[in-house]
């Protein structure tokens, strides 16, 4: 047990530093290129100012801000299920991961309203952006912000979504495991605590994103 941590545990951290190289590279690519983009880049503002399929109502970051909540909310019965785990308590280990995945469910639901409603009603792709390019001189050509920032932003939000439909698929695995008692058996629920650092990792990593793409 290297550094007093198992080694399930261990091999967890480094999966999760691994994964962490990946994300921070994305996303300084991500901040490289907002900068140097030509002929500018898209407002916020703008982009996310409403609610995905509900025609002329503008409420910037209301939607995004009932997703982010959400899959905090889900971190924190993550955190409870651990807790329940330690006490062995297979009762409350199943109720609160059932509500940690149905918080990922829901947040995955979220993303996928966005997407359809950017590329449907909106229409953006990766090869195109509708919206205007915010210039210094107030762009009086009226000049369509570079594509980069769809081809960044599905890539982006698409593999931090692919993290979190694996964690749900995971979490539901262990929540069969938790229902039949198979940690129960093995007197520990070590299980539960590296798929909840796998949870609360992914949660981690869309603060970074939400700030980037949504706030600045």
């Amino acid at each position: 047990m290297p550094l007093g941590v198992s080694y399930g545990k261990m091999m967890m951290w480094f999966f999760l530093l691994s994964d962490a190289f990946t994300f921070s590279t994305l996303l300084v690519a991500y901040g490289y290129f907002r900068i140097t983009a030509q002929p500018g880049w898209v407002s916020p503002e703008l982009v996310f100012e409403g609610i995905p399929w509900i025609e002329g109502l503008k409420a910037p970051l209301v939607f995004v801000g009932i997703m982010t909540f959400i899959l905090i909310f889900s971190s924190v019965t993550m955190v409870l299920a651990v807790e329940a785990g330690h006490r062995m308590d297979q009762k409350g280990v199943k109720k609160f991961m059932l509500f940690t995945i149905i918080g990922g469910a829901m947040f995955l639901t979220c993303q996928a309203l966005e997407w359809t409603h950017l590329i449907i009603k909106e229409g953006m792709t990766m090869s195109y952006n509708p919206f205007l390019a915010i210039m210094p001189n107030g762009n009086p050509q009226h000049l369509h912000a570079s594509i980069l920032f769809g081809q960044l932003f599905f890539t982006i939000t698409g593999f931090h979504g692919f993290h979190v439909f694996s964690g749900v698929v995971i979490n539901t695995i262990m929540y069969r495991k938790t229902s039949n008692g198979d940690f129960q058996r093995r007197g520990h629920y070590e299980m539960i605590e590296k798929v909840g650092l796998y949870w609360h990792f992914v949660d981690l990593v869309w603060v970074f994103v939400f700030t980037l793409f949504y706030l600045i």
